[in-house]
């Protein structure tokens, strides 16, 4: 971390603003790699290792936790960046725009690897709070290292360490991974100021139900417990399968059959992926602990309150994106 991401942290017990602590040690670019915060109320005190505050508190929950820890494994293990995830991200924050992020202080609930954090950066905001509760968050650092901008908090987003100063919050492919969803989304926005805007992106409900009815009971008893090399190597086969079918079936198929196919746009939007990355999106589906699939009625639920210039967009006919400009303050988790 960098001395300027004080300006936007602050204690996660109390909410008071935090200090660099003494004997600090800092690399030639000005990161602070190890020390701790203190904070200025009650003088709580927070690890900083490997150039990233851990801003959280001891009874976070450990379903949190797990989840965080599964991910790790994934975002350790594919840590390469790619030019086309700008254009994914894109479509998933739509209206959204780089120009939007522009000069902006921005916060990003779950920030995995730092794919994202490396994209928004890159779009000029003034400063980019990432946060993310698992150890992925010292791969994101390493990331975005380059960028002065981007400042990486380990914390979770149930309770976020930071202050109600951003104008952007967003969070993509994240809330869904949560015990509770909707108060990780109201958590979120009440650290964005009045005039701001949110942006998630989620699963959805609809068209999913075979996943929920089948893919689910598998994951929940199985998969999510199986050790991440072993899960590793069983998710290689149906990702075989999966691209097959996006190189063959999908990306052959004219616009009649393609639009009676089943995730058609999403699928055809893969078709450059190399295998590594579509073995990822299957890990990604049968790591976790917790995935819920969410109603649209339950996104526009999230946006009922303290929201103006709402939008809700199908994305992919699968997914989720929710837009709205802050009005008043969002209720708290």
């Amino acid at each position: 971390m960098r001395t300027e991401a004080l300006e936007y942290l602050a204690c996660p017990k109390c909410r008071a603003s935090l200090d660099l602590g003494q004997g600090a040690v800092s690399d030639a670019d000005g990161h602070i790699l190890t020390g701790d915060l203190v904070c200025r109320i009650r003088a709580c005190r927070y690890p900083i290792e490997r150039g990233v505050p851990a801003l959280y508190q001891p009874d976070v929950q450990p379903l949190h936790s797990e989840t965080a820890s599964r991910f790790d494994a994934q975002w350790n293990h594919w840590r390469s960046l790619h030019d086309y995830y700008e254009r994914q991200f894109l479509e998933w924050v739509a209206p959204l725009q780089p120009a939007d992020f522009a000069g902006r202080t921005v916060i990003e609930g779950g920030c995995g690897k730092g794919r994202h954090s490396a994209i928004v950066g890159g779009f000029g905001p003034r400063a980019l709070v990432s946060l993310d509760l698992g150890e992925s968050a010292y791969v994101a650092f390493e990331n975005t290292r380059h960028l002065r901008n981007v400042h990486v908090v380990m914390g979770d987003l149930a309770t976020p360490p930071v202050g109600r100063v951003f104008d952007i919050g967003f969070s993509v492919g994240v809330l869904h991974h949560l015990p509770d969803p909707a108060a990780g989304f109201l958590s979120l926005a009440s650290r964005v100021r009045e005039g701001g805007r949110m942006v998630v992106w989620v699963y959805g409900q609809e068209n999913n139900e075979w996943i929920t009815r089948f893919v689910d009971p598998v994951r929940k008893t199985l998969t999510s417990k199986l050790p991440p090399p072993a899960l590793r190597a069983a998710s290689a086969v149906p990702a075989a399968a999966l691209w097959a079918a996006i190189r063959g079936v999908y990306r052959g198929a004219t616009d009649g059959l393609r639009s009676q196919l089943p995730y058609a746009d999403y699928f055809a939007s893969l078709h450059e992926f190399p295998f590594h990355e579509i073995h990822n999106i299957v890990f990604d589906q049968l790591v976790t602990p917790v995935a819920h699939y969410l109603p649209e009625a339950e996104v526009r639920r999230w946006f009922n309150g303290g929201f103006r210039d709402v939008a809700i967009r199908w994305k992919g006919r699968y997914s989720w994106t929710g837009v709205g400009t802050v009005s008043s303050t969002p209720r708290s988790s």
